[in-house]
C-alpha cells in the first residue's frame, strides 16, 4: 500500500480469515475463478455475487466482454447447473441495469459477517478482481465497487489492500531491489505505512506484506530462483517488523 497505510476497521474473526484469503489468492496465482472454485462459496451469496458483478460491470457505460468472461468463469467454478446459470446470468443483467444500489441489497452478508465473514471477503475479493479487469481501475469502476462492499457490511479499506496484492503480483519478475532495513523510518517505508501510524496499523501491513510472499502460500510451482526471491523478501519484512517491534517495546516501558 502507500505509506499511509490504512485500518480495515475489521473484527479478529474477520481479520484473520481475511489474511488467509489473501494468502490463498496469491497461491492461486490471483485468479479469482480458482479461489471460488476452493473455497466454495455458499449458494445463497450467489445472486448477489453476479449482481454486484453486473453493476461494476456496467460502470463505464458498456459491459465488455473481459467483464462477460470473467462472470462466466466463476459461474464455472461454481459448477452452476443449467438453472443456475440462468439464474446468474438474470442477477448480472438486473445489476448492471442499476443506476445505485438498493439500501436492502446484501442485507444477508451483512447479518453474517460477524459470525461467517469468509462469504463476505470471498465475494469482496471477487469484485476487486472484477474493477481491475481492464487495468488500474477508473474513479467510476472503483466507486461501485466500494459501493457493493459496503453494501455487504464490510469496509472499503479492503479494496484498498485486495487492490494493492494484485498491484504488487508481478513481485516474481519484478523483485524489490531496496536493501534490508537497518532503521524504523526504512521499516516503516519497506512495509508502506507512515511513521505515525499505530502499532496495530503496522502489524496488518506486515501481516499483509508477509501474504503476498511466504514461500510456503504461494503454491508448488515456483522455480528456484523464485522460490530464493520470495525468501529474501519475506527475510526482509521479518527484519522490518523486529525493528519496529523493538521501538514499540522502548517506547511502552
Amino acid at each position: 500500500m502507500s505509506e499511509k497505510d490504512t485500518s480495515l476497521a475489521l473484527s479478529n474473526r474477520a481479520e484473520d480469515a481475511f489474511f488467509e484469503l489473501l494468502e490463498e489468492l496469491n497461491a492461486c496465482g490471483h485468479q479469482a475463478h480458482t479461489l471460488l472454485a476452493r473455497a466454495r462459496l455458499p449458494r445463497w451469496c450467489l445472486r448477489s455475487l453476479f449482481y454486484f458483478l453486473g453493476y461494476i460491470a456496467k460502470a463505464g457505460g458498456r459491459v465488455t466482454e473481459t467483464d462477460i468472461r470473467f462472470a462466466e468463469s466463476l459461474m464455472k467454478s461454481l459448477n452452476l447447473s443449467q438453472r443456475g446459470r440462468r439464474g446468474a446470468i438474470e442477477h448480472f443483467r438486473v445489476g448492471k441495469q442499476e443506476q445505485a444500489l438498493l439500501a436492502m441489497r446484501g442485507l444477508r452478508f451483512r447479518l453474517t459477517r460477524n459470525i461467517a465473514p469468509r462469504p463476505a471477503l470471498l465475494v469482496a475479493i471477487c469484485l476487486c478482481h472484477a474493477t481491475q479487469l481492464h487495468g488500474a481501475p477508473t474513479k467510476v469502476r472503483r466507486h461501485r465497487c466500494e459501493d457493493a462492499i459496503d453494501r455487504i457490511g464490510l469496509p472499503i479499506e479492503i479494496v484498498d489492500s485486495v487492490l494493492d496484492s494484485y498491484a504488487r503480483k508481478v513481485w516474481i519478475t519484478q523483485p524489490e531491489l531496496k536493501p534490508a532495513p537497518t532503521s524504523y523510518d526504512q521499516a516503516c517505508k519497506l512495509l508502506g505505512v507512515s511513521r505515525q501510524a499505530s502499532f496495530s496499523d503496522m502489524k496488518k501491513a506486515y501481516r499483509r506484506r508477509v501474504s503476498e510472499c511466504h514461500p510456503d502460500k504461494l503454491g508448488d510451482n515456483l522455480s528456484e530462483k523464485e522460490y530464493a526471491t520470495a525468501k529474501e523478501r519475506l527475510h526482509r519484512y521479518q527484519l522490518a517488523w523486529e525493528l519496529i517491534k523493538r521501538r514499540e517495546k522502548v517506547r511502552s516501558h
